[in-house]
């Protein structure tokens, strides 16, 4: 691309890398990515030039460590000196919408890690995509911990509000009941 050449990983393995992260939105909303899964602006997923497709990534911003964890779903960024290009909503969970790129660090999330798990909490599930940010919203106005930790992505033709991820459903449990006691409201353990 563009004279390098990029050879794309085979396996997961243990994998770090520093540098420039910057984001994509409005423009591909809609289109194909590499991985032939339509890109979703609003969904936690990235492009990675080499990495496989698909796996998973902590991208942590180094200015304010925040960390979020991406699925790699995409190819690029091809500019030089970027290493990672985050969904909207990956970049603006880390805070650097506004200023179009960050320093980030990004690892690979191995299945063997502690750090890693399917396990989510399903809050809700809405017709409209609208409806199931507003409920973010107030969940994470309320109960700010868990700000990192709520993800609203499509399944179909709903737009579900999940939590995690969590190590098991144990780990899940606490929180379960909090989210219960405090809105009436009784997740779902669900994977994915």
């Amino acid at each position: 691309m563009f004279g390098v050449d990029y050879v794309p990983m085979t396996a997961l393995q243990p994998f770090r890398q520093r540098g420039v992260a910057s984001w994509y939105g409005r423009r591909f909303h809609g289109q194909k990515t590499a991985s032939g899964e339509v890109y979703d602006m609003y969904g936690m997923t990235a492009a990675h030039p080499t990495l496989p497709i698909p796996s998973y990534v902590r991208v942590t911003h180094l200015a304010s460590q925040r960390s979020v964890v991406v699925r790699v779903n995409d190819r690029g960024p091809f500019h030089a000196g970027r290493i990672i290009d985050l969904s909207y909503a990956a970049a603006h969970r880390l805070g650097f919408v506004a200023a179009g790129s960050a320093e980030v660090e990004i690892e690979t999330v191995l299945a063997q890690s502690p750090a890693v798990a399917g396990t989510y909490l399903q809050v809700g599930a809405f017709g409209s995509r609208e409806n199931a940010e507003t409920l973010r919203e107030r969940l994470t106005r309320e109960l700010q911990e868990l700000r990192d930790a709520a993800h609203v992505l499509r399944v179909g033709e709903l737009w579900r509000l999940q939590l995690g991820p969590y190590r098991t459903a144990e780990e899940a449990r606490p929180v379960a009941e909090r989210i219960e006691a405090q809105f009436a409201i009784r997740p779902l353990v669900v994977s994915r």
